[in-house]
């Protein structure tokens, strides 16, 4: 039997033909977009995803997906990562996970949905962060916020993102260190949802097939990097990580009403 025929035998009988292709590619291009902007992919595939998978399986397959995506882009770009600034987030991040699996109840999405468009917004905007803000206790206890979120609504990238925009201007920079962040976040969560339970051998083969998508972006995306410079990328993270924060504002607006 060939890869592509165990794979096939592998994907979940609940996906059509077709929701199987749309995935496969958007894990290609949401993960070009982050490689090339920096920001915007996770978000995007969370959405697409939305519209195709059961309910609890959304989170726990976006966050493998993104793990892997996060994690080989941070594999290599690994010269421009901040370890200071990994190293606090990955010990605020295992606060965050350890919080979230003991939680039994949904926090308050629509809540949620709006403090996070509006510290975004204002990181993104406002005045700088002082630079003690950005690193020690400061930066764990927004790892440990991001991450709780992020088991619940999975929008807790551009919250991260707005983060690490003000540690650096040079752009494989802010790459490197986001992606490096978000796979120790994504991968936290993948322990806390194994724990739970939730059967990712019953996805496997889609899994397989949109990482591997999602390896190909990556190269492509941080090829296209390379083409742009500092300004412009600068420019392109900020209209992207404003549009994502405006989603998450109407998003929650619409839930309130």
């Amino acid at each position: 039997m060939t890869l592509t025929a165990s794979l096939s035998a592998l994907l979940p009988e609940a996906l059509s033909h077709s929701s199987t292709a749309i995935l496969i590619v958007s894990s290609f291009f949401t993960a070009l977009m982050t490689a090339t902007i920096g920001i915007g992919g996770g978000m995007l595939l969370l959405a697409i995803m939305a519209n195709m998978l059961p309910a609890l399986a959304i989170i726990p397959i976006h966050g493998l997906v993104q793990a892997s995506a996060n994690g080989n882009r941070a594999l290599i770009t690994r010269n421009h990562i901040h370890p200071g600034t990994l190293a606090d987030f990955t010990s605020g991040a295992l606060v965050g996970a350890a919080v979230a699996s003991l939680l039994v109840i949904q926090l308050p999405v629509q809540s949620i949905q709006l403090s996070v468009a509006v510290f975004v917004l204002y990181l993104t905007w406002g005045p700088p962060l002082k630079l003690r803000y950005l690193s020690g206790w400061p930066l764990r206890i927004a790892a440990a916020t991001t991450t709780l979120i992020s088991m619940f609504v999975g929008a807790s990238g551009p919250m991260v993102a707005a983060f690490v925009k003000q540690i650096s201007n040079e752009r494989f920079a802010r790459v490197a260190t986001f992606s490096a962040c978000m796979a120790v976040q994504h991968s936290l969560k993948l322990v806390v949802f194994g724990l739970l339970g939730f059967a990712f051998q019953d996805w496997i083969g889609l899994i397989v097939l949109m990482i591997l998508s999602g390896f190909a972006g990556t190269w492509v995306g941080l090829h296209l990097l390379s083409r742009l410079n500092n300004r412009v990328f600068d420019y392109a993270f900020k209209v992207v990580l404003s549009m994502l924060a405006c989603k998450l504002l109407i998003d929650g607006l619409i839930e309130l009403s």
